[in-house]
């Protein structure tokens, strides 16, 4: 009994210690549970034939016949093929870029110029898509762009950018990773703020140049960082950028070919009333992505426990 007291007196006293800490959290928890999980319930319209006048819950139930709906559509290979190429090529080229720029900011030994620098490289981060989108067709405009006014001048004929789907993978990939290798380089920086310097005077009195000290101390030290950064980005691989999609290419519908991604796919579904379709698509999306996320966590949990998310 005496044990059970004093158990009970501990219970008591850590929750009176932690109180006001738990009140703190408590609207961010709610807000958390109002607009995140609660949304969730209305999942099971991805398996009703959704009536408006019925309601959700009044619909009658259809099976998978909305997920077949989008998988034997003529657009399901397209949107698949171009969201998976589109979030491969970020994932590679958002971890070299922000990994590559975070080595530069550490080796920059004026705080002036790092200052200068950093706010350069994430000020496109908190830029509006809207505004980004306006940027790229200042410069792509058929007429008084300043790529066509450029080829004009040098001799040569004007490019229908907004006409030529061949030319958007490079144009997208450039304004993702110019809009995003800001924000990710100073998550690698900030990690190499924690690197012990002793490491690297080791690393210089054994001779090793500038090549040699990142290949062997930088390098390995961003590794935990760089693995986590991956396993979310391979959760999002079915999904995308909505605004960068849509708004950077007008939603032009000849560009389709090589722009139109799955969000942009279920948009259009939405803008058509095709409420449980798009529905299915996004429940797709976020599984795929789940499912993604655990798998590649276990398998670097078994390489690397150390590294794992959990």
């Amino acid at each position: 009994m005496e044990k059970v007291r004093k158990k009970k007196t501990m219970n008591s006293a850590v929750f009176r210690e932690n109180f006001w800490l738990t009140m703190m959290v408590l609207p961010g928890a709610l807000l958390l549970l109002i607009f995140n999980y609660v949304p969730m319930v209305g999942v099971v319209m991805a398996f009703k034939k959704y009536n408006p006048i019925l309601g959700i819950w009044g619909s009658p139930w259809c099976g998978l016949d909305n997920f077949e709906f989008f998988f034997t559509s003529q657009d399901a290979v397209r949107v698949i093929r171009n969201t998976l190429g589109y979030s491969v090529t970020f994932l590679v080229l958002d971890l070299i870029a922000g990994v590559g720029l975070a080595i530069m900011f550490y080796n920059l030994r004026s705080r002036r110029a790092l200052k200068f620098y950093n706010t350069v490289v994430i000020l496109p981060r908190f830029m509006s898509m809207v505004i980004i989108a306006f940027i790229v067709y200042t410069l792509l405009n058929p007429s008084y762009g300043i790529f066509n006014t450029i080829i004009k001048s040098l001799g040569g004929n004007g490019v229908q950018w907004y006409m030529q789907p061949v030319y958007w993978p490079v144009i997208l990939t450039a304004v993702h990773i110019w809009q995003t290798v800001g924000m990710n380089s100073i998550i690698y920086y900030a990690s190499l703020m924690g690197l012990d310097e002793s490491l690297i005077e080791a690393a210089q009195l054994d001779g090793a140049n500038k090549w040699k000290q990142t290949l062997h101390v930088v390098i390995p030290h961003l590794v935990p960082v760089m693995v986590i950064t991956t396993i979310l980005g391979i959760g999002h691989l079915f999904s995308g950028d909505f605004g960068l999609f849509y708004q950077v290419t007008k939603d032009v519908g000849l560009l389709y070919p090589t722009t139109d991604i799955i969000n942009t796919y279920t948009f259009r579904a939405l803008q058509n009333g095709a409420l449980e379709k798009s529905t299915a698509v996004g429940l797709f999306q976020s599984l795929t992505g789940l499912i993604l996320v655990v798998t590649t966590n276990g398998i670097v949990r078994k390489i690397s426990p150390d590294n794992s998310m959990f």
